[in-house]
């Protein structure tokens, strides 16, 4: 069971802090791999919480592997996305306010397969992502995509 679900048992749906990870994978097209979240049934990037002794890279490689069944043998770090700005309420009432580490995956390997935390995997070109997306982290990673692959300052 994971760290955030062994806490949820403890203090119910009171906001937590959760650090993790999002991470924007790049196919050799450069499109950018999105998940049908089944949670909220709208679009995200693969990514979620750390785990106990789990450095931000190592989540992030973690989620991609456990959400999509890919590795990268390049990560690039990009920015931490953390306050208010980041508060989310979970459809079933939990609350968290995201510390989150944005990293881009590159070199992509392995076979493409959705867990149980997705509807549907999809590659999207970067200028026709879906409109539907969740959450504020994937808000913000859209509306500010461009800008972190062309490496300008955020």
């Amino acid at each position: 069971m994971s760290y955030l679900l062994e806490l949820r048992k403890i203090v119910g749906q009171r906001p937590l802090f959760s650090p993790g990870a999002t991470v924007l994978a790049l196919n050799d097209s450069g499109e950018v791999l999105m998940q049908l979240r089944a949670d909220t049934g709208t679009w995200g990037f693969p990514g979620g919480s750390s785990e106990l002794g789990d450095s931000l890279l190592e989540t992030a490689k973690r989620e991609l592997l456990e959400e999509t069944g890919l590795t990268a043998q390049h990560y690039q770090f990009i920015t931490v996305l953390s306050g208010a700005a980041y508060r989310y309420v979970y459809p079933n009432g939990d609350e968290i306010y995201n510390v989150a580490a944005v990293f881009v995956a590159r070199e992509l390997s392995g076979v493409l397969k959705a867990d149980h935390e997705s509807l549907e995997l999809r590659w999207f070109a970067r200028d026709s992502l879906p409109t539907d997306l969740a959450g504020p982290i994937t808000q913000w990673v859209a509306a500010n995509l461009e800008s972190m692959l062309s490496g300008k300052r955020l």
